[in-house]
């Protein structure tokens, strides 16, 4: 049994008619009722009732037609991703990241892939580390940036950047001349908070040094953060990626030790290889970011684990 027999097969079954599925193949009728004729021979059953203007499956027709429609899907898959291994000339990548990464860290590693690699398709999904996580393990993204921990076991992970947090004050209060503060001298200030994974340990943390904050808004946006703590509604503890493009109307102001961090980190699935675009795109990440980490006031990653490779 070949493939273009089955090919030829279930056109012939999707048209219900010879001649129009000869034509639609580029083929003589006589050529394609040869291939049904000796595919019916191999399997000892007829496929078709034949007659003059339709021919419809028959029970043993229609069982091989579930089966053939599988099969060539099957064969297509495999030539595409050969193709994307062998030289990215195809392929999908769907990334998953939380705001910030997706905001401040991939527009150099996507800008990057595109220009190398222009016939590869790039998706770009963002959401909170949990919405991320969960794209990943589902099939919905190849693989995502989040902030640890993560609650499933099913993600391999490896070390991105341990991100420090920085204090967002309006460029006229009172502590915006000033150095390095620590996380108890704003306990009488109200808070702008980000919501997301970056809210529970801001606010962990003000806990931990011996106030609940003030909150005056609570937004998913990071440019609405921006824009309030320049209004002069509050301040705000932020990832130093989320601050970093805060204009002249906010000043950044780092926290005294021992300080507040995160830690990214790049997720795949466990026990599932990447293909060849993915695991490009990944490692172009994983280098971009200890490139920034080393020109950029951001500390480096807590552990040196490269990015998963196959199988985990």
């Amino acid at each position: 049994m070949e493939l273009y027999q089955l090919h030829s097969f279930l056109e012939v079954a999707r048209t219900r008619n010879f001649t129009r599925a000869a034509e639609r193949l580029h083929i003589a009728q006589p050529a394609l009722s040869e291939q049904i004729r000796r595919l019916e021979e191999e399997l000892g059953a007829r496929l078709f009732d034949r007659g003059r203007r339709e021919s419809p499956l028959t029970a043993a027709g229609k069982v091989l037609a579930e089966r053939a429609e599988g099969l060539l899907e099957g064969v297509e898959s495999a030539r595409r991703a050969v193709l994307d291994v062998v030289g990215l000339r195809s392929g999908r990548v769907v990334v998953g990241a939380i705001p910030s990464v997706s905001a401040c860290l991939l527009p150099p590693v996507v800008a990057g892939f595109r220009a190398k690699y222009p016939q590869v398709e790039l998706v770009l999904v963002e959401g909170t580390s949990e919405l991320v996580a969960e794209w990943v393990e589902n099939g919905r993204a190849d693989l995502g940036v989040v902030q640890l921990p993560i609650a499933t076991q099913r993600l391999a992970s490896a070390d991105l950047l341990c991100e420090p947090f920085v204090v967002l004050v309006g460029a006229g209060h009172g502590l915006a001349g000033g150095g390095p503060i620590a996380l108890a001298d704003l306990a009488g200030e109200p808070f702008v908070v980000y919501k997301g994974r970056a809210r529970e340990v801001a606010l962990a943390a003000c806990l931990a040094a011996g106030f609940a904050p003030k909150i005056a808004c609570e937004t998913g946006e990071l440019e609405t953060v921006r824009s309030l703590v320049g209004a002069g509604l509050g301040v705000a503890l932020l990832p130093q990626l989320a601050a970093r493009r805060s204009g002249g109307e906010c000043v950044c102001l780092p926290l005294k030790p021992p300080g507040l961090t995160r830690q990214l980190a790049l997720v795949t699935p466990r026990g599932r290889e990447l293909t060849g675009a993915t695991e490009v795109f990944a490692q172009r990440l994983v280098e971009t970011t200890r490139r920034a980490a080393k020109g950029a006031p951001l500390l480096p990653a807590a552990s040196d684990s490269s990015y998963p490779r196959g199988p985990q």
